[in-house]
């Protein structure tokens, strides 16, 4: 039976949309430098087709090459049109689209679990209908950090968990040639060397979010900033492979690390401090590009 939110292209609900000219993203763009961008909120951050036309802009001139969409916020979800229709804006700058579902259960087997399994299941409906503009990725935010049991230093008790619950997205998701990327948080990277082992072979790319190094107001000079980030980096790239590395990295099978920065941590010197994570990681293997959190702080700042 198909979902109520999958029915609206069907029945003609929402016109206009089948005259769109859209293509897929290129495979070439799938190989060059991942430079991301969150969006939260899809329902009501992106209602229009003029806010798919603002959020295409916004990507090409701060050089985004993929984003994250949330397609559902406290319940709502996307219309299937609108969902069609934005990809397809983004899709013909060669920008891809990755749907964004996030969980703070996730990790525990049985209903949370099942639950995130079944927003899997209707981006797969999606695009098994809309071979135009399909997602191109699945994003996971997966935090069973939040919960209070599992707050704490070395405390990674929930990581076997959700480690399952990376590996049975990947297991739906492969076939059907949607690739997984998920967030991780730094303190995944401090585990011992079967933890790390483990988190990594569970997917083809993990995002670490390293935040809090630097705030606007800490009294630190830029270049202190800059300088603070190219260590840290650097620190978190060795300690995840530490003991790990194969000399061929393909080989390896493990996962490459997205590096994310949020708004809150630089300001409006945010887009410097993404640039350098690209020119002092370049060279390393297990390095795969930045990602920046999140165009809904753009659109706040500017009170929208």
């Amino acid at each position: 039976m198909p979902r109520p939110w999958l029915r609206s292209l069907r029945n003609g609900m929402i016109p206009g949309l089948l005259c769109i000219s859209a293509v897929s993203a290129p495979a070439s763009a799938q190989d060059a430098r991942i430079h991301g961008l969150w969006v939260w909120e899809g329902p009501s951050t992106l209602t229009t087709a003029e806010d798919a036309d603002k959020l295409k802009d916004f990507c090409q001139t701060q050089g985004v090459n993929e984003v994250y969409i949330s397609v559902s916020s406290r319940g709502e979800m996307m219309p299937e049109a609108r969902i069609a229709q934005t990809i397809a804006v983004l899709h013909v700058s060669h920008i891809r689209v990755e749907a964004l579902l996030s969980s703070e259960d996730a990790d525990e087997p049985g209903k949370h679990r099942e639950k995130l399994l079944s927003k899997v299941r209707e981006i797969l409906e999606f695009n098994r209908n809309h071979a135009k503009t399909r997602f191109d990725g699945i994003h996971l935010d997966i935090e069973p950090q939040q919960r209070p049991e599992n707050k704490g230093p070395g405390n990674l008790r929930f990581l076997p968990g959700l480690v399952e619950a990376f590996r049975a997205v990947n297991f739906l998701a492969t076939p059907a040639q949607l690739p997984v990327n998920a967030d991780i948080q730094n303190k995944l990277l401090k585990g011992t060397l079967d933890q790390r082992r483990m988190l990594l072979s569970a997917l083809p790319r993990l995002t670490l979010m390293l935040y809090e190094l630097s705030s606007p107001g800490d009294g630190e000079s830029q270049q202190q900033q800059l300088e603070k980030l190219r260590t840290a980096s650097a620190k978190f790239l060795d300690m995840a492979y530490e003991g790990l590395n194969d000399p061929n990295p393909v080989r390896s099978n493990l996962a490459k690390l997205v590096i994310a920065l949020r708004t809150p941590d630089y300001g409006e010197q945010l887009p410097n401090m993404l640039h350098l994570l690209d020119e002092a990681n370049g060279a390393n293997p297990h390095y795969a590009g930045w990602a920046r959190h999140s165009y809904n702080d753009l659109l706040k700042a500017k009170g929208k």
